[in-house]
């Protein structure tokens, strides 16, 4: 069967790291019709990942049911299901689950430890983290690769097993010079935001839009750009025409954000009054440019801080903000990443949006929050954590409660969900 690169982004014909193109049968009829992936296994052991990982990653990008046990070794997709669009899901599958974050070869093995999913390459020996908000991740915590003692061959590189049998083929191909354009060449792309199958628009946006700065920039954005006075003067006027519980909601002590030289509160303050203004001069919130937005947080130096997501969860949504959430997700993502800390922020954020600034909103947190779950921002562990207790870090005790008794409903939910999963774990 015809093989093709594991990372399709890579077109050399040399390129060492291959598998079978994904050959798929669509049967049935009828609320019957399934999917089934002829090939799964094999595609699966040229990725060294149980074929249960990836069928499970197509049900949950999918929205369909699948088994992650068959006894036939009949992998079934509910739904049909063209092999090309499994086979975009698998480079996705591939970028999150597969690839060195570092290198990006595929030469990984996977190893939970401490309640985190660890990539371990072989190829540079790079130890990298797996995104726990996917809900693959769950599913994988909950069924970690069996151990056990491995042959002689399992124990090779994949690099060094795959040289074993091409030259126990005897194929004409082997050793050939163009084999260190997956070492080489991928030490010539970018940082690796944008890695094979990813869906990161809003990094693309950011890559496109720098394109247009000056040549005389030297690569920082010109001051031209940003019409807002900064300075400490024009930001205390600005803050005596802001409502006294914005003010007091964007008012952070400098202390226990632990900056250097106690810079920190004032560049908040600055991020969040730019944006409120930038609101007023468009119109609507909805116009402000998420481009824009991160380039501000950039320009005062917060884009990384956890209370950057506080103040954004304050000023970057009004009252439709169930309808906001979704377009913002890729500005969102990027800003927040894989660190709990900044999930805990945006969320304390958001008790502050709706408890203090929007109250009339608080019957709608459980759709606010099935949203932010859905588009990634914030993880089921974390969002749990949050409606467990209530605190007065960012409201007052008795706003904290309300708002934690109206996320009833999805906190409920999720419960639900994790326990019929446990349960279709245990039936298979």
């Amino acid at each position: 069967m015809a093989t093709i690169n594991i990372r399709r982004d890579v077109s050399d014909p040399f390129y060492r790291y291959k598998m079978e193109r994904l050959q798929s049968k669509i049967e049935g009829k009828g609320n019957g019709i399934k999917t089934v992936v002829a090939n799964l296994p094999s595609v699966a052991a040229s990725l060294a990942r149980p074929p249960a990982y990836v069928i499970k990653y197509f049900g949950f990008e999918l929205g369909a049911q699948t088994n992650t046990n068959p006894k036939d070794d009949r992998w079934i997709i509910n739904g049909a299901h063209e092999a090309s669009k499994l086979q975009d899901s698998l480079d996705g599958f591939i970028s999150k689950f597969v690839l060195c974050k570092n290198c990006k070869n595929p030469e990984t093995d996977i190893n939970i430890k401490d309640g985190r999913i660890l990539l371990d390459c072989k190829a540079c020996g790079q130890r990298s983290q797996v995104d726990l908000r996917h809900k693959l991740s769950g599913f994988i915590l909950k069924n970690e690769p069996k151990g056990g003692k491995k042959t002689k061959k399992e124990k090779m590189s994949r690099r060094d097993r795959a040289k074993a049998e091409s030259e126990e083929k005897g194929s004409a191909n082997g050793g050939s010079p163009h084999d260190s354009n997956s070492d080489k060449g991928d030490a010539d792309e970018d940082d690796g935001e944008l890695a094979a199958g990813s869906d990161d628009e809003f990094t693309k946006h950011i890559t496109e839009s720098a394109k247009g700065i000056g040549a005389n920039s030297n690569g920082n954005f010109e001051e031209e750009e940003w019409a807002v006075d900064t300075s400490a003067e024009a930001v205390a006027a600005r803050a005596k025409e802001l409502p006294s519980d914005l003010k007091r909601s964007l008012a952070f002590d400098d202390e226990e954000d632990g900056d250097e030289n106690g810079g920190g509160a004032s560049a908040y303050d600055q991020l969040g009054t730019w944006l409120i203004e930038e609101t007023k001069a468009k119109g609507s919130v909805s116009k402000v440019d998420d481009v824009d937005i991160y380039k501000k947080a950039l320009d005062l130096g917060i884009e990384s801080k956890h209370k950057t997501l506080t103040v954004l969860a304050q000023t970057l949504f009004d009252e439709n903000v169930l309808k906001q959430i979704a377009p913002r997700a890729g500005m969102l993502q990027k800003l927040i990443g894989e660190s709990e800390k900044h999930q805990k922020a945006f969320l304390g954020g958001t008790e502050r949006f709706v408890g203090n600034d929007h109250p009339e909103l608080i019957p709608q947190v459980s759709g606010i929050l099935l949203s932010y779950y859905q588009n990634d921002l914030v993880s089921e562990e974390v969002v749990k954590a949050w409606g467990a207790k209530a605190s007065k870090k960012y409201v007052d005790i008795s706003t904290s409660r309300k708002v934690r008794k109206a996320a009833t409903q999805f906190l409920e939910w999720l419960d639900q969900a994790s326990e019929e999963e446990d349960s279709d774990s245990d039936d298979e």
